[in-house]
C-alpha cells in the first residue's frame, strides 16, 4: 500500500444508512460495500447538512453550511463566488472530475456580470460546481405540463438517453419508457412514477440501466486519467425514485425481508403544525399505507442490491488496474428516505432516518493500517469531506479554515484521534419553496428550520413562531416521543438553544483572509510596522523600533509659493 494519490468519491442518492448489511440490515446483503468497511473506517454518526438533494450536495461540495453558501433548495443557483472542493483540490495539483449527478444550478446572472462564458474553461467549472464534467447526469428526464405548456426536462440525462437510443431503445424519452418503467403484455408502458408499478421489472436490459451504465462511465474516466492525481466524484442516482429496477433485482425481496416501520400512533396526533403538515402531506399519507410501503421497498432494496453488485465490478477493476493501492475510496449518500417511517415519505425532516447517512472511508496509506475494519461514533458532518480531501491532496486544511467550515477526518483515519472537535452537529431545511408553506400561509423567511444534535439530544427550531421539537436520543433512539413542550425539559431545551445561538454567531463570511494570516499580521502590528497610534514620544516605544523616524535630516526643498 502507498499514500493515497487519488480519491474515488462515491455518492448514492437517497440511500438510507441502515439499508446496508455493514450497518445492520438483517436481510439486505451488501458484501461489496461491506468489504470497503472492512478495509477502512465506518462512521456511525455522520449527518448531512440539509435533507434535500441540492442543498445537501452544495454543502458537501463547498464544505460550508447551507446558510453560508445560500443554495437552500433544489434549483437555487450556487453563488458564482463560492469555492468548491474542486477549486481547492485544483489549487493543490489534483484534478476534480464529475461522473454522474450534482444537482448543481449555475449562477447564470453572476456569470453574466463577471463576463464568464458558460462554454469557457472557467465558466464550465463554475457551472458544474467546480468539477470538470466527464459526464453529468442528474438522473431525471421528466415530462409534464406547467401553465398549459408541455415541456421535457432533461436534467442532464441527454447523454444517457442518446446511449439508450444507440442501443435500440426508441422514443423521445427512453430514460422514462425503458429505464424507469415496466411493460404490460399489451405493450403499454407502466410508468415508474406510479408507485403501484414498483414491483414491475424495468423494461430494459440490466446492463443498460442507470447504475451499471454510470459505473462503467466511472471506469472509463479512470482508464484515461493518466498519472495526474485526481478526485473522481462518481455520483449515482439510485436508489432515488422512480422506484423501479430491472430483472433479476425486481423480485429478490418480499415482505419477509422488510424491516417494520419506525413509527408510533402518538406521532400522528401531534399538535405541531409543521410536523402535522408533513404527516398529512400526500407523500406522507401514501407511504403510511403498508401496501404502498411494501411495494416500494421491493424495488428500493433491489436497487441497493444492484448498486452493491456494481461496486463489486468497480472494485475488481481497481484491483486489476492497480488503482486500489493508491486511491482513497469514500462511500456516502446525500440523504436518506423515510419510506413510511414516522408516517412520512421522502426525506424533508430531521429524524435520523433522513439526515443520518452511511459514510465509509478506505485510505490505502500505511498510516491507516491501525484503523482498518473499525467503526467511529464521532459526530461527523458531510462538510468534513472537503478538508479531508484537501489534506489527501497534500494541503494543510488549516490554510483554508476561513472558507471550509468542516474539519479533516485524517486524524481519525490514521488513528491519532477518536473524535472530531465538535460536540454538536447541525442541519438546515428551508421549505419556503414548498406547497406546505403555501398551504400554511408562511412567508419564505418563516419557513425555515434548524436541527442541532448532540449524542444525547436533538432539538429542532422552527422560524415562524412555532415551538421546538426535542428528542432524547439516549432513551428514545427511534425519535418517537416529542419532548418539545415538556416543562421537565426546559433546561435541556435552553442548553440546546445555546448551542444553536453560538453556531449562528460563528464567523462564516470572512472568506478572503485566512486565519493564519490574521494571527501573523497581529503579531507585527507594533511600532516596527511604521504605524503608530497614540504614541507620545520615541522613548515610549521599544528601543530601536522607530529609529527610522528620528534623527532624520532633510533640506528645505519645498516648492516656492
Amino acid at each position: 500500500m502507498a499514500k493515497a494519490k487519488n480519491i474515488l468519491f462515491i455518492m448514492f442518492d437517497q440511500l438510507r444508512w441502515d439499508y446496508l448489511s455493514c450497518y445492520g440490515h438483517p436481510h439486505l446483503d451488501t458484501p461489496n460495500i461491506d468489504r470497503i468497511a472492512k478495509m477502512g473506517v465506518r462512521f456511525t454518526n455522520a449527518r448531512i447538512q440539509s435533507p434535500l438533494c441540492g442543498p445537501s450536495r452544495m454543502s458537501t461540495y463547498t464544505g460550508r453550511y447551507v446558510h453560508s453558501h445560500g443554495a437552500a433548495w433544489n434549483g437555487y443557483p450556487l453563488n458564482v463566488g463560492e469555492m468548491t472542493m474542486g477549486d481547492h483540490l485544483r489549487n493543490m495539483g489534483m484534478d476534480a472530475v464529475l461522473v454522474g449527478k450534482t444537482h448543481m444550478q449555475a449562477d447564470a446572472e453572476g456569470m453574466r456580470r463577471l463576463g464568464l462564458e458558460p462554454d469557457s474553461l472557467i465558466g464550465a467549472r463554475v457551472s458544474e460546481c467546480g468539477f470538470d464534467a466527464f459526464e453529468r447526469d442528474d438522473g431525471l428526464a421528466f415530462e409534464g405540463k406547467i401553465k398549459g405548456g408541455p415541456f421535457l426536462e432533461t436534467h442532464s440525462a441527454d447523454k444517457y438517453n442518446a446511449y439508450l437510443r444507440g442501443k435500440g431503445y426508441e422514443g423521445e424519452n427512453p430514460w422514462h419508457d425503458y429505464a424507469n418503467s415496466g411493460l404490460d403484455d399489451a405493450g403499454n408502458v407502466l410508468s415508474g412514477w406510479f408507485l403501484k408499478n414498483s414491483t414491475e421489472p424495468a423494461n430494459i436490459a440490466e446492463e443498460d440501466s442507470e447504475t451499471p451504465y454510470m459505473t462503467r462511465r466511472g471506469i472509463d474516466f479512470i482508464e484515461q486519467a493518466g498519472d495526474r492525481p485526481w478526485c473522481c466524484h462518481l455520483s449515482l442516482i439510485k436508489p432515488h425514485w422512480p422506484y423501479i429496477v430491472p430483472a433479476p433485482y425486481h423480485d429478490m425481496y418480499g415482505p419477509e425481508h422488510f424491516i417494520a416501520p419506525v413509527r408510533a400512533e402518538a406521532e400522528k396526533d401531534t399538535d405541531h403544525p409543521v410536523v402535522r403538515g408533513m404527516i398529512e402531506a400526500p407523500v406522507g399519507k401514501s407511504f403510511s399505507q403498508d401496501h404502498v410501503r411494501e411495494t416500494v421497498l421491493t424495488a428500493y432494496m433491489g436497487l441497493i442490491k444492484q448498486i452493491d453488485d456494481q461496486m463489486g465490478v468497480l472494485w475488481a477493476y481497481l484491483e486489476e488496474s492497480g488503482r486500489m493501492e493508491d486511491t482513497m475510496i469514500v462511500i456516502n449518500s446525500d440523504h436518506g428516505d423515510y419510506i413510511g417511517d414516522h408516517w412520512m415519505g421522502e426525506k424533508m425532516f430531521f429524524h435520523d432516518t433522513s439526515v443520518k447517512v452511511p459514510l465509509i472511508i478506505y485510505d490505502p496509506s500505511p498510516d491507516a493500517d491501525a484503523t482498518r475494519g473499525t467503526t467511529c461514533d464521532a459526530l461527523v458532518e458531510m462538510i468534513d469531506l472537503a478538508p479531508t480531501f484537501y489534506e489527501v491532496a497534500g494541503g494543510d486544511a488549516t490554510d483554508v479554515d476561513h472558507i471550509l467550515e468542516g474539519e479533516s477526518l485524517i486524524p481519525i483515519l490514521h488513528g491519532t484521534a477518536k473524535r472530531t472537535k465538535r460536540d454538536v452537529s447541525f442541519c438546515e431545511y428551508d421549505f419556503g419553496h414548498t406547497p406546505q408553506a403555501e398551504h400554511m400561509g408562511l412567508a419564505p423567511d418563516d419557513s425555515r428550520m434548524f436541527m442541532v444534535a448532540t449524542k444525547e439530544w436533538k432539538l429542532i427550531h422552527f422560524e415562524g413562531g412555532f415551538r421546538p421539537v426535542l428528542f432524547d436520543l439516549r432513551n428514545d433512539p427511534n425519535e418517537l416521543v416529542d419532548l418539545g413542550k415538556s416543562p421537565d425539559h426546559a433546561d435541556t431545551i435552553a442548553e440546546m438553544y445555546e448551542h444553536l445561538h453560538h453556531w449562528a454567531l460563528r464567523n462564516s463570511q470572512r472568506v478572503t483572509v485566512p486565519t493564519k494570516q490574521i494571527l501573523s499580521r497581529r503579531k507585527n502590528m507594533g511600532p516596527g510596522s511604521g504605524i503608530m497610534i497614540g504614541v507620545w514620544a520615541p522613548e515610549d516605544v521599544p528601543p530601536g523600533s522607530v529609529d527610522h523616524y528620528v534623527n532624520r535630516t532633510a533640506q528645505d526643498k519645498r516648492p516656492a509659493t
